[in-house]
């Protein structure tokens, strides 16, 4: 039956990504329409073509391999200034002599790229579409329109997540009470953490005072107890020394003696580095995090600058991941992972036994939420061929534009973004080798759910 959990798992994820994906140019499409601009294709998906449907001037459909989607809004690209990839002067009459011109002029590669692409755009033009392109819409529009996508990604991220931390809760912000949640019998050795108790262990503060689990704290040594990490300093800073613990029980408040001892340990989750310290043997109730719409904001926003630093450093991220692939260090169970990384966790959540049914299902919702976090905010990266790109050239245009007006300057015109085509190919091939590589590697060496 697990083999049937991890298949609905992987099913389940996948399904979601592609929603997501088909939203995300929704959020292209609907306001490039809305602006009076052009779409021609609307497709989920790369390659060759699955299934497809002519609906007005938009064609839907989806292509062979699902790894991401597109429109296609007529105009992206402006025309050469002088309408012709060769000086004006330099054409002839004949189609044929021109078009070897136009060959011995582009002698480089990049500018031959350019000048293809800004031809292709051309081909899709039709007599009717000179006020309809997307370059000629105001630079507000443009950004409108490219700034759809990720937004809805973002949306996506936003719901999802507060929809769980509205119910279940976050189960990245674990906070803890100044209830006792159990008591320590013995006092062990922090590296011998876990084992049982031996007539040789010594009974730990806690048990010689009877504290017992559900006793709330209140008091230590006659300080106000108010969280339990103020507990933790005031009981680590008594060393060895004697201690008065007021708790409350049953609505009652006692008080207790004893002694704290002293022990080895570490002062964070983070810093294993161990310190000698004052113990007492208790441990705290805790409970998962709720919020509502601000608190899922606050939560993103900082989700939102850690998925910065990991963009920053992604290629550096990507390449220990081709040396885990060949064997030359470990995989980072916190590095980045493809789809089908994603798709393999999913499927290993959905056919765990040690989750229950709540569990999976907001584990999957976090994992889809992320997703949508992620590509969000890689989309807003500014360079082509990105959404963000296309954003970083409209502003662009804005203030050069805007610039000119308070200059008295005259108007230079729509931004070029073809002449940014270069970095285009660049980065696409970049993303290319990026993703074979976490593809490969979530093959080769998968992340898996800790055991």
């Amino acid at each position: 039956m697990s083999a049937v959990y991890y298949t609905i798992g992987v099913v389940i994820f996948f399904l979601a990504l592609m929603v997501s994906i088909g939203l995300h140019e929704v959020g292209h499409m609907f306001p490039a329409k809305r602006f009076g601009g052009k779409v021609t294709q609307y497709f989920i998906g790369f390659g060759p073509t699955v299934w497809s449907r002519q609906r007005g001037e938009t064609e839907y459909g989806l292509k062979a391999i699902p790894l991401g989607g597109f429109v296609k809004i007529v105009g992206m690209l402006p025309p050469a200034k002088d309408g012709a990839t060769v000086p004006a002067g330099a054409l002839g009459e004949s189609e044929e002599e021109n078009a070897e011109r136009v060959r011995d002029y582009n002698t480089g590669f990049f500018t031959g790229l350019i000048a293809d692409a800004r031809a292709a755009e051309l081909e899709r033009i039709g007599p009717d579409d000179a006020d309809r392109l997307f370059y000629k819409m105001a630079w507000w529009k443009k950004v409108t329109v490219m700034s759809g996508g990720p937004m809805v990604n973002l949306a996506i991220a936003f719901f999802l997540f507060a929809g769980v931390f509205a119910t279940y809760g976050n189960i990245s912000d674990i906070r803890t009470t100044t209830t006792v949640s159990e008591v320590s019998p013995c006092v062990v050795p922090y590296a011998e953490d876990g084992r049982e108790c031996t007539p040789a262990d010594p009974l730990t503060p806690a048990r010689l005072a009877g504290l017992e689990a559900g006793d709330r704290i209140v008091a230590f040594n006659g300080t106000p107890i108010e969280s339990w990490a103020g507990l933790q300093k005031v009981i680590r800073a008594n060393s060895d020394g004697a201690a008065e613990i007021t708790f409350v029980r049953d609505g009652a408040t006692m008080t207790a003696q004893t002694n704290t001892t002293v022990e080895a340990r570490p002062l964070s989750l983070d810093d294993e580095t161990l310190t000698q310290v004052g113990f007492l043997g208790v441990a705290p109730e805790t409970y998962v995090k709720t919020g509502g719409p601000l608190y899922t904001l606050g939560e993103m926003g900082s989700m939102t600058v850690d998925t910065v630093q990991a963009l920053v450093t992604l290629p550096v991220k990507v390449g220990h991941v081709a040396l885990a692939i060949v064997g030359l260090e470990e995989r980072d169970p916190a590095g980045p992972i493809s789809v089908v990384g994603g798709g393999r966790i999913a499927g290993e959540t959905a056919a765990s036994d040690d989750f229950p049914l709540t569990e999976k299902v907001v584990f999957l919702a976090m994992i889809i939420a992320g997703f949508n976090l992620f590509i969000g905010m890689f989309n807003f990266v500014p360079l082509l061929p990105l959404d963000g790109g296309h954003v970083a050239g409209a502003l662009y245009e804005a203030l050069r534009r805007g610039f000119a007006r308070l200059t008295g300057r005259p108007d230079p015109g729509y931004a070029d973004v073809a002449k940014l085509l270069p970095v285009a190919y660049v980065v696409a091939s970049s993303l290319l080798v990026m993703g074979v590589i976490l593809i490969i590697g979530d093959l080769v060496v998968p992340v898996r759910l800790p055991s």
